[in-house]
């Protein structure tokens, strides 16, 4: 595969961003597509590049992460969005999942373990820092937020394909594995969200695993 994953970085530290964009550079399957340093910025550019990944920043001046994030589905950008903050607080957490976010990583992770979480990420796999998946599962397991099984609409066939998304698999791999194309599992995940009330496939990722665990047999 020679085509590179390209990211659009949103921060508004420009220090950060340059260290970002060199881990980036040194990754043979990753291309800077831009920089923005605000929401304002992000927009106009995620139109134009359309870029595979965008890391964003949630603390940003002016129109800030959240904000940002909510502004770019409003717009109907589709690439995937990793939220790339210090913030590990339950609430930013959860709001960013919801709004559509495709993963959260704190910043002071290891610098080779964000750029693994960034490979990963291109490659449609969930993105989430080890100590939040936790934060996530109790939040989602609190009553009120599901009144019934949120899953008891989908098809077996939607079923087996939002497991094999709590596994990490692609939508590539989803659909070699099921040997139908990648614009049908893009559907299908389209119907599960909509019918589970979900906004993105780490929700309803989170949701199948804190589920199973909670759940055994």
């Amino acid at each position: 595969m020679n085509s590179k994953a390209t990211i659009l970085m949103v921060d508004d530290h420009p220090l950060f961003r340059k260290g970002i964009r060199q881990l980036i550079e040194m990754e043979e399957g990753l291309a800077i597509a831009g920089e923005a340093k605000n929401g304002e910025e992000a927009l106009a550019l995620a139109k134009v590049d359309e870029p595979d990944l965008i890391l964003l920043d949630l603390n940003m001046q002016g129109m800030d992460g959240l904000g940002t994030l909510r502004a770019l589905r409003a717009a109907g950008v589709n690439s995937r969005i990793i939220m790339l903050t210090v913030s590990d607080s339950e609430a930013d957490v959860i709001n960013c999942i919801k709004a559509g976010a495709d993963g959260y990583l704190l910043k002071d992770m290891e610098p080779e373990d964000i750029l693994e979480k960034i490979k990963e990420a291109t490659m449609g796999k969930m993105a989430i820092s080890e100590k939040l998946t936790q934060i996530l599962a109790s939040a989602l397991r609190r009553p009120g937020n599901t009144v019934s099984d949120p899953s008891a609409s989908l098809t077996s066939r939607e079923y087996e394909i939002l497991t094999r998304i709590a596994q990490g698999h692609s939508n590539k791999v989803i659909a070699r594995d099921l040997d139908i194309s990648d614009g049908t599992v893009k559907v299908h995940v389209k119907h599960i969200l909509k019918k589970m009330d979900m906004k993105s496939r780490v929700e309803a990722a989170v949701w199948l695993v804190n589920r199973k665990s909670g759940h055994p047999g």
